[in-house]
């Protein structure tokens, strides 16, 4: 096990883009709805696009331009603002088709080393994810994914999002551990560049197709965090966990 890491019990997760494969997922439900509705976009593209919207909306919660909404409300704004920016009447579209597919982010696929190596880490440390997502959509997205988390915390619990301290700081104290023994796991510097200012250890876990082919940011450990790994089964390797 990584010397750096013997007095930690608690893993905590980062999940869209380190866990789960959001990208293919998103792109998946969203084909046949563009079919559908005749709106000519590639659906990575679009889904590339829905993405692109997510943290500019967080920050208006983070900055305090407006009261805490949960990430399903902002998806759902997301996407309207999206499909009226291609034009579409967002109206004329049935309310059950809007919502299916803001459900979509329920519904994503692990990576292929995710559960597997989760369940090795678990053997061994507490894990949950510290994330964006509403607790119920995390809760979706584990049953479909067979994510094994010992508890669902992040951003519901603090009121506000990451990189806010308050957001790993009320999802710690909620599971019972302070900082120095706790360890954010991502595939984002930015994520674990907020949690290592607060006391936590850092693991960075590389995800260069997160964004597809052309993608060009967290493609490597830009600071010497504690661990660093190209998959969960590498990083359960890395920390002795069966």
């Amino acid at each position: 096990m990584s010397c750096k890491l013997q007095q930690v019990g608690f893993l905590g997760f980062d999940v869209f883009g380190t866990v789960v494969d959001w990208r293919s997922g998103v792109a998946r439900a969203a084909a046949p709805f563009l079919e559908r509705y005749d709106i000519e976009l590639d659906p990575f593209a679009f889904a590339n696009a829905w993405r692109a919207l997510y943290q500019p909306s967080m920050e208006q919660v983070r900055s305090g331009a407006r009261p805490w909404a949960r990430l399903d409300i902002l998806q759902r704004e997301n996407l309207e603002r999206l499909l009226a920016s291609h034009g579409v009447a967002v109206d004329d579209i049935p309310e059950q088709d809007l919502a299916d597919l803001t459900r979509a982010w329920d519904r994503l696929d692990p990576w292929p080393d995710a559960v597997a190596g989760l369940a090795r880490l678990k053997r061994r440390f507490a894990i949950a994810p510290i994330s964006n997502g509403h607790i119920a959509g995390m809760l979706q997205l584990a049953r479909f994914g067979g994510l094994p988390w010992d508890a669902i915390l992040g951003a519901e619990i603090s009121h506000t999002y990451k990189p806010q301290p308050a957001t790993y700081l009320a999802s710690l104290e909620a599971a019972g551990f302070a900082p120095g023994q706790a360890a954010m796991v991502a595939a984002h510097n930015g994520d674990l560049r907020a949690a290592r200012a607060l006391g936590m250890h850092t693991v960075f876990v590389l995800r260069p197709h997160e964004y597809g082919p052309d993608q060009d940011t967290d493609l490597r450990a830009d600071e010497d965090w504690d661990v660093a790994a190209e998959s969960l089964a590498e990083l359960a390797d890395i920390l002795g966990c069966a």
